[in-house]
Order: structure tokens, then sequence, then C-alpha cells
């Protein structure tokens, strides 16, 4: 299954890297809800969370809390959000965003934009805080 997600693996697609380790990637979302919003996915293709096997679900999980950590470090905010919606692109990914009220995690909100500079600036911001 190939999907925008897996040619950002692949280097196909250029992308804003924030953490990676041998399963997973996590990286700026290009149509953020609010700045700092992350996408953190397992490199292997799987369509629905509930799909995954246990251990790779509950490493996925693992792998965006040390994400969330380093992201609420670098990103003033009162918490870090979670959403697995998993419609709009058939590769399992997790939303981190960052949070100050509960309206922000709203998808049906404006998207941001930023230009290449800022997202570069805002994943270096991020990629320092985190603890692999």
């Amino acid at each position: 299954m190939s999907t925008i997600f897996s040619r950002i693996i692949a280097g196909e697609i250029p992308s804003y890297k924030v953490a990676e380790d041998e399963k997973h990637l996590a990286f700026l979302d290009v149509r953020p809800v609010k700045k700092g919003h992350v996408l953190a996915i397992p490199k292997k293709p799987v369509d629905y969370l509930f799909d995954m096997p246990e251990q790779d679900f509950l490493a996925l999980h693992s792998f965006a809390r040390k994400v969330g950590i380093g992201l609420k470090a670098a990103i003033p905010c009162k918490r870090i959000g979670t959403a697995v919606v998993g419609l709009e692109v058939p590769h399992v990914h997790i939303h981190l965003i960052p949070l100050d009220r509960i309206e922000d995690i709203s998808f049906s909100l404006p998207r941001l934009e930023f230009t290449a500079q800022e997202f570069q600036e805002i994943a270096a911001s991020i990629q320092k805080e985190i603890q692999l």
C-alpha cells in the first residue's frame, strides 16, 4: 500500500522531521491546526489503528509519548492533545497538537500557514527537546 506517508518515509516527498527511530517517524503536519502540530506514524504501513499487532500499537504510542513530551517543552501550551482519526490518509497516524483550549484540536479550524523557513525553525526547536 503506497500512501503519501510511505513516500515521506522513502524520502520521495520532503518533510519537516522532528524524530525518528527504526520503526517510527514524527514530522510536522504541513496543514497544521496549531503551531507545532506533529504526526507520529509507524514506518510499516497499516491502514487502521486497531488492526496493528498489539506490540506495534504499544510501540507507536510509546514513541508518540516521547515526541509529545519534547513537543510540550518546545511549544508553550497547557497540554499536548492526541487524536487518531484515520480517514484522510490510509496509514495509521497520531496527531500531537499543542492545546490551550479544547477547540485547538478541532480539525474544522482554518489550517495555519508557515513558510518553509518557519517550518524548519519549528521542527528544529522540537527536535532538540525530544529524548528517544
